[in-house]
This record gives C-alpha cells, structure tokens and sequence, in this order.
C-alpha cells in the first residue's frame, strides 16, 4: 500500500461539527481541478425558492503521491446515503494498492474500473443487511389477507418503520469515475452524468467530446438489452420511461429495483436483474497539449440548460460558457461556481418570465460540475489555479434563446503560442493575436467508443458535404437548430457579437494594475472647461 494512504489506519478525526471525517480526508486533493454546486430547488411564483429535498450529490478530486488522478461525481436519488457511501468507498477500490504507476495495459486498468464499481455496490447492499433482515421480519408479523387500510390501523408503528426501512433501501446513486494514470484517461460511468473532454487543434479548432454513456430509456443500446431479458421496452416508456422507480438503468444501490425487481408488474418477466451496475469504460484516451480541460456533472446541469433554453447542443454550450469563466477567473472553483450559477440565474429567469418554457422550469435538482484543467489558463491568475484570488461573481454574459441561446466570443492562444501546463503569469495577447474560438462536437449517443462514422470533420466541408468558408475577421459562422444532430457531430463556431469592441489586453504594472482601455480624455476636456468657465464667472 502508498505510504500516502497510511493515514486510514488512524483513528477517525472530529471536524468542527463533532461529525468524524473519513479517511478521504487525508488523500491530497488534486489542484488542478475545482468543484462548484448548487442545491435543489422548487420555485415560487413570488420569487422565493425552497429545497425538495437534502442535497444528494457528492464528489472528489484526489492525486496520490505517485502520480495518479482520481475524480468521481455521484448523483444520488431517494436521499444521500448512496452516493456517499460511493463517494467513500470507490477511492479504497481503487488506490487501496489496486492501481499501480507500473501499469500499462489498457485491459487491466479497464477490469479494476469495472471491479471497483461492482465492489461498491456489493459493499453498499451489505452495509443494508440489517435493514433487509428487520424488513422481512417486520412483514413476517403482519397477518396476510388485510389491506393496507386494516394494516395501518392495527399495526401503524410497524408500517412506519416500515416506511422508513424502504426508504433506507431504495436509494441510490448515478457514478462517473475518471482515472488519470501514466499521462493516460479512462472514464467509468453508469446513469446519466456526463464527462466531456476539450481538445484543441493547431489552428484552434476545439473539439468537444462525450466520454460518457447516458443510461436512460432514450439509449437505444439500454433499449436492446432490457429486450434481451424478455421487457417490454414499449410498455415501459408509456408508464413513464421508469425502471420501477429508478429513472436510470444502471446505477449503483436502487435495490428495490434489482433484488426486488420481481414486485414490479412491469420488470417482473425479467430473466435478469434490469437495472445493472456495470459500468460502459473509455480509455485510455492519452493527454497531451492538444487537451484543454476536462467536465464532469450531473444531470441537474444540463437539463437546467435544456429546460430554460431548449438547447440541442447542450454540452457544447457548457463547454462555452466553461471557456468563458477561465478568461476571467482566478480560481478553477471559480470557474466551475460561476458556470452554475449562470445556469442556476437563466433557468430561474425563465420560470420568472412566464414565456412557453417557464411551466418546465418550476422545479431544478442538484447541481454538481468538476472542472480539471490541462493546458486552459486562468484568465486573471497570478498564482496557481487554485490558490490565490477570489471568485469574480461578473461572469460572461449568455443570452438564452430558442436555438441555444447566442454566445459571446471567445480567445484562445494562437498555435504558435503553446499552452503551458505549469502555473504562473497568464498568457497576454495583443488585438492582433486574438482568435475566434472553434469548437467542433465528436459525440456518438449511445456508444462508448469513437467509431469511423464518428470521424472529426475537416476544416470545410460537414457530413452532408456542404462547403463551410473558412472563419475570418469579417466572416464568422453561428450554430443553429438545423445543424446536423443525428449523425452524433456537430460544428460551431463561437461567434463574436460586438466584435468591435474587442480590446486590447496589457500587462499588469508593477503595482499590479492594467491600464485603462476606455479613453476618459474628450470628458477631461470638457470637465476641465466647465471648471474654467465656473471660475471666470465667479471672478466676475
């Protein structure tokens, strides 16, 4: 075992709640990354907000001493306990001396993703066993032929606690794992929280790639294999595109669902338990200068986005405004907090404005998004990405509409100018270096592996073979609602709506201060002769 886990062995420490922390708490926590959240919330006509329920999301952002990442994000549903004991017990699967710096193989790494997910869940059902026995035992109590009217008047402790016992069991959690290990990544993941890669070209063409697989009744993969234990795949999206109660089909806990799948009409024909925890592995994708940053959130994020501007490029428009915030904050939570709250801000508005996606906008859920940077530099930063500043809550603007919503310009390094991993002072380009931002979208739904189908473009021509002129200072292309989504790519460019007003950017002084860039000197003028007219009337 890494001497730097030898701190689990200790005896568990008290923070300042009297709450024990867990041994997590002694992994170094990876700087290059951040983490920002936003909680549940049901809104009110009058403006006010109330949360559904206590917040379910839980995550981390480790490195150990010999080089190995670790990030997980974990969506839990029917209360917290599932993702937390996730959240808990996936870094012992996995750097409890399972991974090694000395490994290599592709395959090997992809078996230990996949045993540290089906270790987790196991371990979860047995942390109910008590649970599971005391509800057996409590039914065993209740004589069978009453109904549940005659149950609760003669037996109401006994159907409390039952109650309480079912929502124990029936929690549990969506999971996406990344594994950084020999400058090499691998995404792990079951439900439908999402990782998304950025790579930029020489030219600045980015690319913005899926990594993760949405199980949900809308993956047709999910679809043919739910056919294959004898479901009626049909059926079940009438009922409401639900497995039971469980939204996903795969996921880690849901108990209800896998060992009880068989009290559920609809999921009782199953060879098989349905909902699964095994998860869909890309990797090793390897890291190099042409990756920008990495994404990982929950579904509360996009479908906010979704809901309040009917948005069909979704992680595009996050990796935008993700793009946005590094220009201008001095923190990687930064980042990762603005980007929510941009999104928490625009999906309440909607509710507020009363137009045609308000009645979908009533209610959001939890809101978790990590951002790991590779080569994307903080826009302010003197310090190192993570230390240092503070969170500027004046973020890029972003105007909702019903194609997505307009974006602002965006700049990054010029391929002459190569990104730098370490820290230290922010690249400043003069108005000549700017350069518009592209971003092209590699994502097969459904699929976790690239295929030939999904090919990146070239530079000008798109699948249908329609000829794109190349982007120029007076020449920018937008995204719109009919570019092409069906063929799981897609291309757009950031566009510059006032390009004029783009600026020129300088280097701080030696006090620290950049110089204005708004010139002052024509209301000088006219202060400093209205201050002579006043004195020469008043000599008068």
């Amino acid at each position: 075992m890494s001497s730097h886990l030898s701190a689990s062995t200790r005896p568990p420490r008290v923070g300042l709640q009297s709450h024990s922390l867990s041994w997590t708490d002694d992994l170094p926590v990876c700087r290059l990354s951040g983490v920002g959240f936003s909680t549940n919330q049901i809104y009110r006509e009058d403006g006010g907000r109330l949360e559904e329920h206590e917040f379910e999301d839980h995550c981390f952002h480790f490195r150990t001493e010999d080089g190995i990442h670790l990030y997980g994000v974990f969506d839990g549903h029917d209360g917290g306990r599932a993702s937390h004991f996730a959240a808990q017990r996936m870094p012992a699967e996995l750097l409890l001396g399972q991974l090694r710096t000395d490994t290599n193989d592709d395959g090997e790494i992809k078996a230990i993703l996949k045993q540290a997910f089906n270790g987790v869940e196991k371990g979860f059902f047995q942390s109910m066993d008590e649970a599971l026995a005391e509800k057996t035992n409590l039914k065993l109590q209740i004589p069978e032929g009453l109904s549940d009217y005659e149950v609760y008047q003669q037996y109401p402790e006994s159907v409390n606690r039952l109650q309480q016992l079912e929502s124990e069991i029936n929690g549990g959690t969506t999971a996406i794992v990344t594994l950084i290990v020999n400058n090499k990544l691998y995404v792990a993941n079951v439900g439908d929280s999402r990782a998304i890669l950025v790579r930029a070209d020489e030219e600045g063409h980015l690319k913005v790639q899926q990594l993760s697989v949405d199980h949900n009744m809308h993956n047709e993969d999910e679809l043919l294999r739910l056919s294959h234990l004898g479901l009626n795949t049909e059926k079940i999206r009438q009922a409401g595109r639900q497995l039971g109660n469980c939204e996903t089909t795969r996921s880690i806990g849901d108990y209800s669902v896998k060992g009880g799948y068989k009290d559920f009409d609809l999921l009782s024909v199953a060879h098989s338990e349905p909902v699964i925890a095994d998860p869909e592995i890309i990797g090793g994708l390897p890291i190099d200068e042409s990756c920008y940053f990495l994404l990982m959130y929950t579904n509360g994020l996009y479908k906010s986005l979704e809901e309040s501007t009917d948005t069909k490029q979704v992680n595009y428009e996050i990796a935008n405004m993700v793009a946005a915030e590094f220009t201008i904050q001095t923190t990687l939570n930064g980042v990762a907090q603005a980007v929510i709250d941009k999104v928490v801000r625009i999906h309440h508005d909607t509710f507020m404005s009363d137009n045609e996606f308000s009645k979908s906008c009533e209610r959001r859920d939890d809101i978790t998004l990590l951002v790991r940077s590779f080569n994307m530099r903080l826009g302010t930063s003197l310090q190192s990405p993570t230390q240092g500043g503070q969170y500027n809550p004046v973020t890029i603007p972003y105007t909702p509409g019903s194609g997505g919503g307009t974006l602002t310009s965006l700049v990054m390094p010029p391929p002459n100018m190569t990104p730098r991993r370490s820290s230290g002072p922010n690249l400043n380009l003069t108005q000549q270096d700017l350069k518009p931002l592209h971003v092209e979208t590699n994502l097969t739904p459904g699929s976790s592996t690239p295929t030939k189908s999904s090919a990146v473009w070239d530079n000008t021509t798109t699948p249908t073979g329609e000829n794109i002129p190349p982007a120029t200072e007076n020449n920018t292309q937008t995204s719109t609602g009919s570019d092409t989504q069906s063929s799981g790519e897609e291309r757009y460019l950031f566009q510059s709506r006032h390009r004029s007003q783009m600026v020129e950017t300088n280097q701080p002084d030696k006090d620290g201060r950049i110089p204005a860039y708004v010139d002052f000197s024509d209301f000088y003028t006219a202060y400093n002769a209205a201050l002579q007219d006043a004195g020469a009337q008043h000599s008068l």
